[in-house]
């Protein structure tokens, strides 16, 4: 017959047994989500003025602009140093700084792409940093309008290059020139009136296909 002791003793192996049982499965489920991601953030060497694409989480806004503009790519930002710590300047809730880890690991799949300034461009990154910031505090643009009352996140990165460098940074092409129909209830919605098919903007896909950017660095699946 088993003693106290002896059975607080197999208590006790069971409990630990079960504890790091648990233990072991929480970090391989942590490893199989995040896992990839950390090893991009520790392998991507940013530079200032890097352009970072990213995926967001599905919501009908977000599916309406990959969906419109046939990109896997919903958001973007530009990467700065501040006192030694890396930041991206974003037009998200509206026009902000967020940490470069928390902007990477925010995007849906973890999937991000960086394009860089080809060398001969690279001369303007410190100016474009510098109108990025004058952008600071103004609310998100749902309507994607490039007047200056609101920011939507490509708008940002264009204007702030143009500004500093005379170019444009990628092409304006019309909304009713896209594949806008599929869409059409969405942008009604936040439109509160009929799709602006006349409208231009700069699309998170136009602009990584600017003849200054190169594809330096990517992560998540294809």
């Amino acid at each position: 017959m088993a003693t106290p002791l002896r059975r607080n003793e197999r208590s006790r192996r069971v409990l630990v047994v079960t504890v790091g049982a648990c233990a072991l499965f929480s970090f391989a489920v942590f490893a199989w989500i995040y896992g990839a991601t950390y090893v991009a953030f520790w392998s991507y060497q940013p530079l200032e003025g890097d352009i970072l694409f990213q995926s967001l989480p599905h919501s009908p806004l977000v599916d309406a602009i990959e969906g419109v503009t046939a990109s896997p790519y919903s958001h973007c930002g530009i990467v700065a140093n501040e006192n030694g710590r890396w930041v991206v300047y974003e037009a998200f809730r509206n026009v902000e700084t967020t940490p470069l880890k928390q902007f990477l690991f925010r995007g849906r799949d973890r999937r991000f792409a960086v394009y860089r300034l080809k060398g001969q461009f690279q001369q303007y990154v410190p100016a474009t940093i510098a109108n990025a910031k004058t952008y600071l505090g103004r609310p998100y643009d749902v309507r994607y309008r490039m007047d200056d009352e609101r920011i939507y996140c490509s708008e940002l990165i264009y204007k702030a290059y143009r500004v500093s460098s005379g170019q444009p940074l990628g092409e304006m092409v019309r909304l009713g020139d896209l594949n806008w129909k599929p869409f059409a209830k969405t942008i009604e919605h936040f439109e509160k009136g009929p799709v602006p098919t006349d409208r231009e903007m700069i699309t998170p896909r136009d602009l990584s296909k600017a003849e200054q950017l190169e594809l330096v660095f990517t992560s998540g699946p294809s």
